[in-house]
Parts: structure tokens; C-alpha cells; sequence
């Protein structure tokens, strides 16, 4: 078991700090907008609670990122979803079994590295495109370094809808950008102009 709640704090507190005007901005998560991006943070904190709970009659294939779905308090309904996200994880019976999550069976343990990947990983791509500082724990880097890395290896092109191809680091680089290059991501995006 690991504690989500550093994670989602951090996501939590760069949400807040997005600006209307930055919503229609690009992030380094392919062509989505930070408002898509805000999107799919906001059903991946419900998917990936509803799979520590087992909670997934519901549990069906996330349809893209779309930012005109955000509700109008998503400064406060998504740093919400997100707590509830770590607190789902904090019970031992969400880490055993199996789950569901985004219509995807998988062991518990498994989902909660998935869970782990996906807020650190978009939380730095949210902070990226709003020109946010951003750090994260280096446990949990650890913990989505170590479910992200293998699929790389294997995936030299990366793995439609999930990791682009692997961007190369240099070997002194922080754990936080070698996941970033595992997952696709050039550590050093910044937005055009």
C-alpha cells in the first residue's frame, strides 16, 4: 500500500490555480487543452475511487477529453473527487482483488499504480501548461516509474491511448523526468511562444 494523498494535494492545489484564461491552452498531453486535460483528471479521480471501492457496475471506457464537459465548480468539484480518490485508497481491502477501472479488469494493486501514474504524470502536464511549479513525491514517482517503465520497454513506439514513444533523458536526470520520458513527455515543454 501507498498514500495517494501527496499526489492528489499537489494535483489539487495546481487545479486551483488554473486560470479561465489559460483553459483554451495547450498542455503536453498530445492536443488536449487544459480544459480536456481537466476533463479527464476529473473522471479518472471517479473511475480510479470507484475501482478502490469495487465499485464498478459503471466501469466502462473513458470517452476523450472533452473540456466543455467541466461543471462550472471544477475548482472545487475536482480537488473533491481528487481527495476522495486518496481516501478510497487508504482502506487494505481496496489493494486486494480485482477491479475495474475505465472497463478494464485488473488486479487492485495494478489499478492503484495506474491511479498513481495518472496523477502524477497529468498533474505535472496540467502544471506544465499553466506555467505552474510542480514536485512530487519521490515514492509515488517510484511506485508509477515502476508500472509505466516495463510497458516502455516493451513498447519502443509507445502504446496508442496510453504512452507516447519513450523521450530519452539524460542518465543525471530527476526520477520525475525519467517517468515523464517513459510516458512520452519531453521534460522540458513549455508552450509555444
Amino acid at each position: 500500500m501507498h498514500d495517494l494523498s501527496p499526489a492528489t494535494q499537489m494535483l489539487s492545489r495546481v487545479v486551483v490555480d488554473v486560470s479561465d484564461g489559460q483553459l483554451s491552452a495547450p498542455t503536453p498531453d498530445g492536443d488536449a487543452t487544459v480544459a480536456d486535460l481537466l476533463d479527464h483528471i476529473n473522471s479518472l479521480a471517479q473511475a480510479f475511487a470507484a475501482a478502490a471501492t469495487k465499485d464498478v457496475a459503471g466501469s466502462r471506457p473513458a470517452p476523450p477529453a472533452d473540456g466543455s464537459r467541466l461543471p462550472a465548480d471544477w475548482r472545487i468539484s475536482i480537488p473533491e473527487r481528487l481527495a476522495q480518490l486518496a481516501a478510497a485508497w487508504q482502506s487494505e481491502s481496496a489493494w486486494t482483488g480485482m477491479t475495474k477501472a475505465g472497463g478494464i479488469d485488473m488486479p487492485a494493486e495494478v489499478a492503484a499504480s495506474v491511479a498513481t501514474n495518472e496523477v502524477i504524470v497529468h498533474g505535472w502536464d496540467l502544471a506544465a501548461g499553466t506555467g505552474q511549479a510542480y514536485t512530487a513525491d519521490p515514492e509515488l514517482v517510484e511506485v508509477a516509474t515502476a508500472f509505466v517503465e516495463p510497458t516502455a520497454r516493451q513498447n519502443p513506439r509507445g502504446v496508442p491511448g496510453l504512452f507516447g514513444p519513450p523521450v530519452e533523458v539524460a542518465d543525471a536526470a530527476t526520477p520525475l523526468d525519467h517517468l515523464l520520458g517513459l510516458t512520452g513527455r519531453d521534460p522540458r515543454w513549455q508552450p509555444a511562444g
